[in-house]
């Protein structure tokens, strides 16, 4: 804390300049319901999809339509549901992201 504190001095800053920096992008967070919540695996702290095949790529896909955008999805560890986060620069992008991601997440989790 004291290396930033002497960084921001130099640059004549205060924590309000430095925090201004950050601006968080419109998300939305859904629920998907799935026959069983195991069959969708993920790694690296939950952002990559492993199984089922396909989901990642397809996921990857609808993420590149939107600029600056991102989406993960993660089964819930209590109830048969998969849960879809999804960011971009508008709230109305993070919707439709969300909602497309949503949507391959029940295509790909059907048997």
């Amino acid at each position: 804390m004291l290396l930033v504190e002497i960084i921001l001095q130099n640059l004549d800053w205060d924590a309000q300049d430095w925090n201004s920096l950050y601006t968080d992008f419109p998300n939305r967070l859904l629920k998907v319901e799935v026959p069983d919540r195991q069959a969708v695996t993920t790694i690296s702290a939950e952002r990559k999809c492993v199984t089922p095949k396909g989901l990642q790529d397809a996921i990857d896909a609808a993420v590149l339509q939107y600029a600056q955008s991102r989406s993960f999805v993660r089964p819930s560890g209590t109830e048969d549901v998969v849960r879809v986060y999804a960011e971009a620069q508008t709230q109305e992008e993070a919707d439709k992201l969300a909602k497309e991601v949503a949507c391959l997440v029940t295509k790909f989790t059907q048997t």
